[in-house]
């Protein structure tokens, strides 16, 4: 079985064409599948557009989320349900173009278990470029890990990642670094990519941001090891201004310290000390994020067609 999986925010006009296209799609490829649209609780009607579809279609299937847990956390959701022996994942706006889902599949069949679709020319606004081109410098330096702006979720991926990320209990979801995490043999083919059909897209630059720094904080200690680098720079700078004065005074040409350099070596130590606190703060409220052991998602509503058979694996559990 071939299992497409979609998040859905915002996408109440798109729906009815998203279906339309990948259903077409996927029955051409010639082998059973199910489309998992999961609704992160959008603002619109995209759930009463999801139910007439599950109502039309017995391989759709819809999943709505009890709250708006965010993209990726809807993509957990989706995989959990997924019961094919190759997954798809793609977004909901179709700038991820379905017609490329065979091509995809094909080259996965070659040996891959994982094959990413590489955007070649990206067709977003310069802003979301810009911001998305931020966020992976970002990301790409507090992690350590190189990171490639034209690859995103559209990809193919096989049952035994999509178990390795199922068994993955990570209060933190980011698709991109669990599959790279998990391993497994992967590659990736340049793709078509449209412009957005509607709506426009819910990442600003203040929430890829955090983004990023959530993701860094779930997948590496490089801020902590950043923080021990800039103490120890401090700390030598402290040192030999200490000398300085020690020195300048022994000569005699200081005989009173001054205002100014006393101020600025307390706000300037303060700054770092409340800076050291702060990002081990982060660090402490991730880990009581984990150990409260509180579930990624809660899955509010579930739409299946009645005349669907309900496959032995995660969805009949």
């Amino acid at each position: 079985m071939l299992s497409i999986v979609s998040p859905v925010y915002g996408a109440e006009a798109l729906i009815g064409e998203l279906i339309a296209q990948v259903h077409g799609v996927a029955t051409e490829i010639g082998m059973p599948f199910e489309i998992i649209l999961v609704e992160d609780r959008s603002p619109d009607k995209s759930w009463d557009r999801i139910e007439a579809a599950v109502s039309q279609y017995p391989e759709v299937v819809g999943i709505r989320l009890s709250r708006n847990f965010g993209q990726h956390y809807a993509i957990s959701a989706g995989l959990q349900f997924a019961s094919g022996r190759w997954v798809v994942v793609m977004d909901c706006d179709l700038q991820d173009v379905p017609s490329e889902i065979p091509r995809l599949l094909a080259k996965a069949k070659e040996g891959f278990d994982v094959v990413l679709a590489r955007r070649a020319n990206r067709r977003d606004s310069l802003s979301k470029r810009l911001g998305s081109k931020m966020f992976y410098g970002f990301l790409a330096y507090l992690t350590g890990v190189r990171q490639d702006a034209s690859v995103a979720n559209f990809g193919v991926y096989s049952e035994s990642v999509v178990q390795a990320i199922n068994n993955m209990p990570e209060s933190i979801r980011y698709l991109p670094t669990m599959v790279k995490w998990v391993g497994f043999n992967s590659t990736s083919i340049d793709v078509q990519h449209l412009a957005r059909r509607s709506g426009r897209s819910t990442y600003s630059l203040y929430k890829l941001l955090n983004l990023a720094i959530d993701i860094c904080l779930a997948n590496s200690d490089k801020p902590l090891r950043l923080v021990v680098s800039t103490g120890f720079l401090v700390s030598v700078v402290g040192f030999v201004f200490a000398g300085f004065v020690v020195y300048a005074a022994a000569r005699g040409e200081i005989t009173v310290l001054g205002y100014a350099s006393v101020m600025v070596s307390i706000w300037m130590l303060f700054g770092l000390t409340i800076t050291i606190v702060g990002v081990i703060g982060l660090y402490v409220g991730k880990c009581f994020e984990g150990v409260k052991r509180r579930p990624p998602f809660i899955i509010d509503q579930l739409a299946i067609h009645p005349s669907a058979k309900l496959p032995v694996g995660s969805r009949a559990s």
